[in-house]
């Protein structure tokens, strides 16, 4: 029966569901601001997140090249379909866990992120869809491009933001006042 579902549909099926529970739970499906930005590049601003792309794409990108990396170890004899719906669905968990209230206040009392008050659905969807492209974009590029990419998309945003995938995860898990500072910029 499995074989019969189209892994197509299987991604779609769960950036909907994704959306459908985020608005239930009352995440706004668009900025508050009442308008939609391709771009929203002001970091500190109750519109992060809450628009199309910011500087925490490129962090979806870089998850879309460890979920890929990580199923072609684990699951390589799976069909790319399949792998890029594990992919989504553990994008998508990621997404409804990140904007749970208990972990947006753990955002606001530990990172940089004070006017936090979670992600747009809007920007739910657009962040899935950036880890989709990092997944198809690491299948085709040799890995030492998709390592480069990664330094690449790191090195950008800590040097021009003071954040990025890696400080998120620390100062989520682990916080440190000396790192909580400089991003501060202090």
């Amino acid at each position: 029966m499995i074989r019969r579902i189209s892994p197509a549909l299987v991604v779609v099926g769960i950036i909907l569901l994704t959306a459908a529970y985020l608005y239930l739970i009352g995440r706004e499906p668009i900025c508050k601001c009442g308008y939609i930005k391709l771009w929203h590049g002001q970091v500190v601003s109750s519109e992060n997140s809450q628009h199309i792309s910011d500087w925490y794409t490129p962090s979806h990108v870089i998850h879309g090249f460890l979920f890929y990396g990580l199923l072609w170890l684990v699951a390589r004899r799976l069909s790319f379909g399949w792998r890029l719906s594990i992919a989504t669905l553990i994008e998508a968990a990621w997404e409804i866990v990140e904007n749970s209230d208990a972990v947006i206040e753990r955002y606001r009392a530990v990172t940089i992120s004070l006017d936090y008050y979670g992600d747009s659905v809007l920007n739910v969807v657009a962040d899935i869809g950036a880890m989709i492209l990092g997944f198809f974009l690491a299948s085709r590029l040799p890995v030492w491009v998709t390592v480069a990419l990664i330094l690449l998309f790191e090195g950008v945003t800590i040097w021009l933001i003071r954040d990025g995938l890696a400080l998120n995860v620390l100062m989520l898990l682990y916080p440190l006042d000396w790192v909580a500072e400089w991003q501060a910029g202090r």
